[in-house]
């Protein structure tokens, strides 16, 4: 059994979060001073999405530390702006960086404040969520799901379903684990349900990746 935590439901904060506690939106409460992903294609800070507490997904190996999550992301009023390459883990415009002691390779500029969440009015949004712990079946390759009678694999699938951090992904065109692993899934999103705008593609589900070792962590999009 794989430990997750699901996302039950989002408390809009009110006023800025100071502390490095799990939330989406805002700014980032960094550990060890700002390290600002910059997109390769368009020189332009990414967008932050949220930042998560690494202890509850990776144990000891995750004590103490906080993974960033960012993408390059139109502001509100350039919705034209979309960038494809949001949804490889190489294609510079995606980052995952965890404090401290991580290792991230991208360009990154030591800013205090950059673009954050938006509801569909353009106002800055910042969240703290509702998580209820629940216990997962272990991962199954596309192979061994798809042999699995109609019933068990439907089971199965709604058990790993939803929007969560840790757990098991469920991937839905095809076993797409970054390279460099192993890897654990930090955060699960369908971003077309989530109380702020955050344009992924037409169908999106968001999948981001920390290292066993908490240092590295990466983001992928499947789009349908």
């Amino acid at each position: 059994m794989v430990r997750a935590r699901r996302i039950e439901d989002y408390s809009e904060t009110g006023r800025p979060v100071s502390t490095p506690t799990t939330k989406f939106g805002g700014q980032p409460v960094w550990l060890t001073g700002p390290q600002w992903p910059i997109s390769a294609a368009w020189d332009r800070p990414m967008r932050f999405i949220g930042q998560i507490e690494l202890g509850p997904v990776l144990g000891a190996a995750g004590h103490g530390k906080v993974a960033y999550v960012f993408v390059t992301h139109a502001d509100h009023d350039e919705e034209y702006f979309f960038d494809p390459d949001i949804i490889d883990p190489d294609g510079g415009e995606n980052a995952v960086i965890v404090q401290p002691e991580g290792d991230y390779a991208g360009p990154v500029r030591p800013l205090t404040t950059g673009p954050g969440l938006y509801d569909k009015d353009g106002a800055a949004v910042e969240f703290t969520v509702g998580l209820r712990p629940v216990d997962e079946p272990g991962f199954m390759t596309d192979d061994k799901l798809d042999a699995l009678p109609a019933a068990d694999r439907d089971r199965y699938i709604e058990r790993i379903d939803g929007d969560k951090i840790g757990g098991v992904p469920l991937f839905f065109q095809g076993d797409q684990w970054p390279d460099g692993g192993p890897w654990r899934l930090l955060l699960q999103l369908d971003s077309n349900w989530v109380p702020f705008r955050l344009h992924l593609g037409a169908s999106p589900r968001l999948f981001a990746f920390v290292s066993e070792d908490g240092t590295r962590g990466r983001l992928l999009i499947q789009d349908s």
